[in-house]
């Protein structure tokens, strides 16, 4: 679970604050984490963070929270609540783990925990969430004849420093005792599959459906000349999670079409794909995909024009395409919770916003999601939608147009700015072009003599 911050504690998926001693307000949200992906109640604090106007006493707590127990159906199993000390004054935390049980109160209200609220499901929502909680917790499964002795001492090393980095604090702990925590192994030391997938130097010898399939393809179908395959390159992946995500990025990134623009007196490089709508399309294949699935393995092609990451498996409990920027539940959770230590994912639940955020801002088309019982696939499409050109570019020509397209950037634009833009043209043709613009008022001449420039009329 993500470090909590009392410092500057914010709500969220996997935090909610508590003024009162409430029952019916405890229960609700016991129930929400425990059927999504866990969280921490804190205590006397109101909905902005601001200490409660009344100090919560331990007795009381301790009453509301067995009232709170029995309203849970099935109980939600938490351990012992906290008292801390902090600059908002006295507070009381609380842990609750994720369920792999479906949990409801007395009432009948099955809720999960959406942002910052507490949130009922519909029947249709109730039965997707019971499926994915009947299915257990696969990533805790021991691996036959596996045990941390097949742990990689490098790959654990690199997890430690990232997550040192993350929590701002280096656990000086028994790297076996950190082991169990995570989920990694069991209390008997043998590895689990999350465990394996994490910090295994080759996981595919238990589990050969844990890699990645690489594939360019030439045309926009998999289909060549002659009905041959129409692939130019096939690689297969393997390695922990943590490689799989670095080399299928690096595969992509050799393959990926680069373009040039000038920006003023700068060349930019422009990528076929935002990198990190790419990186978030394989980081979210690898920490979602159902690893129950055999014999199926995550597929990366690259069409003309269009990217494909394809994940084994459905998408998780309650998701849906619909509700997938809003809602957040983990197939994996110890496996996303892994992953995000490590840095790969950089704030937990906002991957799918930012992805069509950044593709849209590039100029793309936003992702489109298939969705199928099996499968869950996410298409990033490379064409760009063409902006329709200013008013003022049909009555110039090209050099002026950059010149323009530089005020537009910078504010103004000098002669002598204007000669660096355009070098190879004559003092005087450059002269004229900024004459004429001033001429049908497109730009305004400020100054005179070695002071002149001009700016936007």
């Amino acid at each position: 679970m993500p470090t909590l911050d009392l410092e500057k504690p914010e709500q969220g998926p996997r935090v909610a604050f508590l003024e009162k001693a409430d029952s019916d307000a405890i229960a609700e949200t016991l129930v929400a984490f425990a059927n999504t992906e866990g969280g921490t109640i804190i205590f006397g604090l109101k909905e902005d963070g601001e200490p409660a106007s009344k100090k919560i006493e331990a007795p009381a707590l301790e009453k509301a929270l067995k009232a709170a127990d029995t309203a849970c159906n099935p109980p939600v199993v938490v351990g012992t609540w906290e008292q801390i000390e902090s600059e908002k004054g006295t507070l009381f935390t609380l842990r609750v783990p994720r369920s792999i049980e479906l949990h409801a109160l007395s009432d009948g209200r099955v809720l999960i925990r959406s942002g910052v609220k507490n949130r009922p499901l519909g029947g249709q929502e109730i039965l997707k969430l019971a499926s994915a909680k009947s299915t257990g917790d696969y990533e805790l499964e021991i691996v036959s004849g596996a045990t941390m002795d097949d742990f990689s001492n490098k790959i654990i090393t690199e997890y430690l420093t990232k997550r040192a980095e993350r929590t701002k604090r280096p656990y000086n702990g028994k790297i076996a005792d950190l082991m169990k925590e995570i989920g990694a192994v069991n209390d008997e030391g043998k590895a689990t599959v999350s465990g394996i997938l994490l910090f295994a130097e080759y996981p595919q010898h238990w589990l050969p459906q844990s890699s990645v399939v690489f594939a360019k393809f030439v045309g926009k179908t998999p289909r060549g000349e002659n009905g041959l395959a129409g692939y130019t390159r096939r690689e297969e992946l393997t390695g922990p999670l943590p490689r799989l995500i670095e080399n299928s990025w690096n595969l992509i990134w050799s393959e990926m079409a680069v373009s040039a623009v000038v920006k003023g007196l700068e060349r930019e490089e422009t990528y076929e794909y935002p990198q990190f709508a790419v990186r978030e399309a394989i980081v979210n294949a690898i920490c979602h995909r159902d690893y129950r699935l055999k014999g199926r393995r995550i597929e990366i092609r690259m069409y003309s024009d269009r990217l494909e990451v394809i994940s084994p498996g459905g998408l998780p409990g309650f998701i849906t395409v619909e509700n997938i920027v809003d809602e957040h539940f983990s197939r994996n959770p110890r496996i996303v919770n892994g992953l995000f230590q490590w840095g790969y994912i950089e704030e937990l639940g906002l991957g799918i916003d930012r992805m069509m955020e950044v593709m849209q801002q590039a100029g793309h088309k936003p992702p489109y999601f298939d969705a199928r019982p099996y499968s869950f696939a996410v298409t990033l499409y490379n064409e760009r939608e063409r902006q329709k050109p200013p008013e003022w570019a049909r009555n110039t020509n090209h050099r002026q147009a950059r010149a323009l397209q530089y005020i537009r950037e910078h504010g103004s634009i000098t002669n002598r700015e204007y000669r660096s833009l355009c070098q190879g043209v004559s003092a005087e043709t450059l002269r004229l072009d900024l004459a004429d613009m001033v001429e049908q008022g497109i730009l305004l001449k400020v100054g005179s003599k070695k002071g002149t420039y001009y700016i936007l009329k």
